[in-house]
């Protein structure tokens, strides 16, 4: 995995104060993304220990609230495996901190991924230029959904956490 930028006291992508890791790697190619520096799967940065650590120090923070994956794209298919590894050793050691992962899939495209049981919220849905929105929270175009992801999975089918 790779990553661009580690945001700390970020109060723009969820709910609370976070840290948010920004991953390398988009498939989407959205026109008039915010961060198209960060398609490129083998751009940035290598995640090491040390990135891991910088993450660590922020959500031992009491006032964290938690850590948000965007990019890129965190789902993006060659991220998966070390995105759901790192998620799940968040979740380990910090139990009360909520994870949010934005994506340009859909849900119905990720909602089996093994990395959603310890995910608090999913923003889904490409970002469609037509349809932006700057009044929306923590999503820009209309078509994209704040998903409360526990509750979702436990009904089968979406529940949004905010509208």
């Amino acid at each position: 995995m790779r990553y661009h930028n580690i945001t700390k006291d970020d109060m723009l992508n969820g709910d609370g104060l976070r840290v948010v890791l920004w991953e390398a790697g988009c498939e989407h190619h959205c026109p008039g993304c915010q961060n198209p520096v960060t398609w490129d799967i083998d751009g940035g940065l290598p995640f090491d220990d040390a990135a891991k650590q910088e993450i660590f120090d922020e959500l031992n923070k009491p006032y964290i609230s938690g850590i948000t994956f965007s990019g890129g794209d965190p789902l993006h298919t060659c991220n998966r495996a070390d995105t759901a590894k790192l998620i799940s050793e968040i979740k380990e050691r910090y139990p009360s901190k909520t994870v949010w992962i934005y994506t340009g899939y859909d849900w119905d495209d990720i909602k089996d991924l093994s990395l959603l049981k310890n995910t608090d919220v999913l923003v889904d849905g490409r970002y469609i230029e037509k349809r932006r929105n700057v009044n929306l929270y923590w999503r820009g175009s209309e078509n994209q959904r704040v998903i409360d992801v526990k509750k979702s999975l436990d009904k089968g089918s979406v529940v949004l956490h905010c509208e």
